[in-house]
């Protein structure tokens, strides 16, 4: 199974490389490590992982809690396949057909946010969900909506992608694992933008008001 692995550990030479001969040792294949942050004499990394058997989440979580220095943030299981070029196909789609382009990244966004869903939102009502999401969801915001965000609600960790300009609302959901990080939400949040500008170019009178 694949599982991802939010590790928070002391940045210090070898630090990673310990962390790595540790997952080896219980049996993890690591496919992909992801940087997401390193400040105050500690280092967040992502390790995506395939996984010997039937293991599940909490008992990962306690294995690893076993390393000296270690505080693990969270494991969830993930369909995230490491290598491969989720952004740079979606961008490619969304090129070659503009106006479906919001519907495409809401489909593509669970892939690339190693959640379970998402939905796009506008006045209230969902214009276009990804598999898995649920069919209605309500969320409270504030008019203006805000910036990009993370919140917790309903048990739920939420990515909040606002684009303004179309009038919709991108949510990201995922219930197991730690809330988003501010790196994850930064890429969303550049990915959605260059979406939203193809978009924009595929709407009628586009091409005259540039």
């Amino acid at each position: 199974m694949l599982l991802r692995l939010r590790v928070s550990l002391p940045d210090r030479p070898g630090g990673l490389g310990q962390v790595a001969k540790s997952l080896g040792a219980l049996g993890a294949d690591i496919l992909q490590v992801t940087v997401l942050e390193r400040e105050a004499g500690r280092a967040v990394d992502d390790f995506t992982v395939s996984w010997p058997g039937p293991v599940t989440a909490s008992e990962a979580r306690d294995r690893l809690s076993a390393m000296p220095g270690v505080r693990v943030e969270g494991v969830w299981a993930t369909k995230e396949v490491p290598g491969s070029a989720l952004d740079y196909d979606l961008l490619m789609h969304v090129v070659s057909q503009p106006a479906r382009g919001f519907a495409a990244l809401v489909d593509a966004l669970p892939g690339l946010c190693g959640a379970e869903w998402s939905v796009a939102l506008a006045d209230g009502a969902v214009r276009h969900a990804s598999l898995a999401a649920p069919a209605t969801f309500e969320l409270n915001l504030p008019d203006p909506p805000p910036r990009a965000a993370t919140m917790d609600a309903n048990e739920l960790r939420l990515m909040l992608l606002p684009v303004v300009a179309q009038g919709l609302h991108l949510v990201v959901a995922r219930a197991d694992g730690p809330v988003f990080h501010r790196a994850e939400l930064e890429r969303a949040a550049r990915i959605v933008d260059v979406v939203a500008k193809l978009a924009a170019r595929a709407r009628p009178g586009a091409a005259a008001a540039g």
